[in-house]
């Protein structure tokens, strides 16, 4: 069976795992989250031109709560993707339907909750972050807006897993450019043309998910092959979606100890004084940028490994998971090297004080690192994922957290923040090797 595109065949069955076809999924993504932090520099950039530091700090505020918020939601992305994955690989058009009508009805109705919630998450935000009331006013009128996009922005997460899981790389960057772009042009056009500010930028934003998620519905469902719709008993049966709220806890469960992980190095970092927090903040767009590359790599590995476990073909998982693991490596590599040419300069782009950039530079070897030790965390996850043993990714993430934990309390005494950087480091490496163990037992039994 030709393995050009993935678009261009029905995916059943063996297929052979080529460069191309891992690129053909790896590059589109990549691209495509890229232009998630070219939206939050333009949300910046305008809310940095309204004259006032309460509507730059009041949306910082309001950005992080809904990061918090919808970037819990993330299984709902990770699990539709997996099972779509597999269902194409077996050939099940009718399950690939009734995958995505679940994914998106828990999708639409956990969004709603969110919206009528909206009111108690907002003070609970407030309550956390404790801003000053200038700074709480632009923040809570951000967040009536913006939560109004929560079922739409959830949906586009069924929706991306979706397209994710048949391999349509470049239809998940269309949905990507969709959604950013028309939130890029109304926040300006919006926030500054017609002088609305924050509300402004958040008006943007429900127009690119509203409209993201609509062009996405049209896309998906006029695919779809009549004769293979599923009844409602299918779509909701009793243990399919049993089997789905279980996947979604673990990479749920997964996904919180990962953000903790993050809250826990930033509150750390804090305790260092406002010099080492603020030099950290800007190290961790370093460690952002080498993960959006190796997203798109996990992406790949999440389609082929699944597609592979549909169709019960060994050699093709064997495949995937191999090319997916070398280019992983190889583009840590290589963005850990160019960090560490060039990374002064660009922590000169993303700073001016001339104090914070003389602590970024200390620990820039940190920063870069985290390309290479993230590499093999980033793939296996996708493998896992995509595979869908979210009970074993869950565990090791637990054994990887707790890994982390030690290395703070051994490292950060004795080594400052140069030891909370090798601690994180750490905490990639054990992610990964933790899931790579595991791995040849998993597959034996999968593929026996």
């Amino acid at each position: 069976m030709s393995a050009t595109t993935v678009e261009e065949n029905e995916g059943a069955g063996p297929f052979a795992v080529t460069h191309r076809l891992v690129l053909s999924i790896a590059i589109p993504m990549t691209l495509g989250f890229l232009t998630t932090p070219l939206l939050g520099l333009t949300d910046t950039a305008v809310a940095g031109r309204l004259g006032s530091a309460d509507a730059l700090a009041g949306l910082a505020v309001g950005a992080i709560l809904f990061d918090l918020l919808l970037g819990s939601f993330n299984f709902l992305r990770a699990s539709t993707t997996g099972l779509i994955a597999q269902a194409f690989g077996r050939g099940a058009r009718r399950e690939e339907q009734a995958v995505f009508w679940r994914s998106l009805t828990i999708a639409l109705c956990s969004g709603l909750v969110i919206a009528v919630l909206s009111p108690l998450l907002l003070s609970a935000g407030l309550f956390l972050m404790a801003p000053s009331p200038g700074v709480a006013d632009v923040t809570s009128t951000y967040f009536i807006i913006r939560v109004l996009s929560a079922p739409m922005a959830l949906a586009n997460y069924a929706l991306l897993g979706f397209v994710l899981g048949r391999g349509q790389g470049m239809t998940g960057l269309l949905l990507q450019a969709i959604i950013n772009g028309i939130n890029i042009v109304l926040s300006i056009s919006l926030g500054l043309g017609l002088g609305w500010g924050v509300a402004g930028i958040a008006w943007g934003t429900f127009a690119g998910e509203t409209v993201g998620a609509l062009a996405g519905f049209l896309i998906v469902v006029l695919r779809f092959d009549r004769a293979h719709r599923p009844a409602r008993g299918e779509i909701f049966a009793r243990e399919r979606m049993k089997a789905l709220f279980s996947l979604n806890r673990d990479i749920m469960i997964r996904t919180f100890v990962l953000i903790g992980a993050f809250a826990i190095m930033t509150r750390i970092g804090a305790s260092m004084g406002p010099l080492a927090l603020a030099a950290n903040a800007v190290l961790m767009n370093i460690f952002l940028v080498a993960g959006y590359y190796l997203d798109g790599l996990a992406n790949a590995a999440e389609q082929l490994v699944g597609r592979a476990f549909g169709a019960h073909f060994r050699p093709a998982f064997d495949r995937a998971v191999k090319l997916t693991l070398l280019w992983s490596f190889g583009l840590g590599t290589v963005t850990t090297l160019l960090f560490l040419l060039f990374g002064a300069d660009v922590i000169g782009l993303l700073t001016t004080t001339e104090s914070v950039r003389a602590e970024a530079v200390q620990y820039l070897p940190w920063a870069a690192l985290t390309a290479i030790t993230g590499a093999l965390a980033f793939q296996m996850d996708g493998v896992y994922i995509g595979a869908t043993w979210s009970s074993a990714m869950r565990n090791m993430m637990l054994a990887a957290f707790a890994g982390y934990l030690l290395a703070l309390a051994v490292f950060v005494p004795l080594l400052g923040n140069h030891g909370l950087w090798l601690s994180l480091n750490l905490f990639l490496t054990f992610r990964g090797i933790f899931l790579a163990w595991r791995l040849p037992a998993l597959a034996s039994r999968q593929f026996s």
